[in-house]
């Protein structure tokens, strides 16, 4: 067989991969638009006009594909909304994307020092006892102890004492808690902070879905205050003119993880702001956003100390480098013992799942 190679052009697609990259696109832009399928269309259909490549399909006739594959559907005011298929596939966009840049050598299970029910083997290996997996016995040493006891082939005979396995790396559940800031300040100086944060949030999501389903993740986001949401409305969630109250959503993440058995407790804060607001005894928000005020930034690593109390690590993902902002992350992770991660937006999905994947090789200790 004869292979011919050309150059890759635009035109080298064929119509179903033109069609999946416009799919992508569609998505990426739904995710923008917090869900606005009518936003997101009319932004693709600006991006087509500028970029000149042809397109295998009109809108119209994209619209109508959307609606057969079950993306799109009308609602009671007569407008298009995304359905739970859709939303699904929000979450796998967002994982692959964020693999594509990870090495190979980046991934793994929830390994843990301890040795248990697992999957990885380690070297040593141990007499076999009743209820251990097949899959984990060594053929190589069970052989030779059979025929170092055996005089010859002809007498050679498998006994139970032969029978050695390995011992396996115990894997552990943990359970998360996705701190995500929608502060004013998500949206400042023309950067847009918040969509990478929501990709990071449905990734993991999909991720914690497929591989990991004994795993537990919830979702808060924090501005004046701090509120539970659900995994279907991380990609509705929306930047308002709040003030940064990191106390609160500590809070409201300390008392969800409260809750849940796991040994691993952690929460993961995506940040790019100080805090500026906390909720007095009596209920009243007390803000003030002119530098670090010392009784906001009291409060808030007091309750940092609480979650090392109750046994949580809190990583906190910074996506601002000004002096001041790092000394307090400095400060609130001395306080917590726990991990901070100064990251740029480009690399805020791999820097969020290399940790997550790889900090549990170990089981936390406060």
């Amino acid at each position: 067989m004869r292979i011919r190679y050309s150059q890759w052009t635009e035109q080298s697609e064929t119509a179903e991969q033109q069609l999946q990259r416009l799919l992508r696109t569609f998505t990426m832009l739904l995710l923008y638009t917090s869900g606005d399928v009518q936003e997101a269309l009319e932004l693709l259909q600006e991006l087509q006009e500028h970029s000149g490549s042809p397109s295998p399909v009109t809108m119209d006739e994209f619209i109508e594909l959307l609606r057969l594959r079950g993306y799109v559907e009308e609602g009671s005011d007569g407008m298009l909304h995304p359905t739970a298929k859709a939303l699904q596939l929000l979450r796998m966009e967002a994982l692959n994307e964020i693999f594509r840049t990870l090495r190979k050598s980046d991934l793994g299970f929830h390994e843990t020092v301890h040795s248990g029910d697992g999957i990885e083997w380690l070297p040593e290996t141990r007499e076999y006892t009743f209820g251990d997996q097949p899959s984990t016995i060594d053929p190589t040493e069970t052989l030779t102890n059979a025929l170092l006891r055996s005089r010859s082939l002809e007498e050679f005979q498998l006994r139970q004492e032969d029978v050695r396995v390995h011992e396996t790396e115990h894997l552990t559940s943990c359970a998360t808690v996705l701190l995500i800031d929608v502060s004013h300040s998500m949206i400042l100086y023309g950067e847009d902070r918040i969509t990478p944060a929501k990709q990071v949030a449905l990734a993991l999501a999909e991720l914690i879905r497929r591989r990991y389903p004994k795993d537990t993740l919830e979702v808060v986001i924090f501005g004046d205050e701090a509120r539970r949401i659900s995994i279907a409305d991380i990609p509705f969630i929306t930047v308002g003119p709040f003030h940064t109250n990191t106390r609160d959503g500590l809070r409201l993440a300390r008392m969800l993880l409260r809750r849940c058995r796991d040994a691993n407790k952690q929460i993961f804060m995506l940040t790019d702001g100080k805090p500026s607001a906390i909720f007095e005894d009596n209920g009243r928000l007390y803000k003030n956003a002119f530098g670090l005020d010392p009784r906001i930034v009291n409060k808030t690593l007091e309750e940092a100390l609480a979650c090392r109390r109750d046994g949580i690590v809190i990583s906190t993902f910074m996506l601002a480098r000004d002096p001041y902002l790092v000394n307090f992350v400095e400060e609130l992770t001395r306080v917590n013992r726990g991990r901070a991660f100064y990251c740029g937006l480009r690399r805020l999905g791999e820097t969020v799942f290399v940790d997550y994947i790889l900090n549990r090789r170990r089981t936390f200790r406060m």
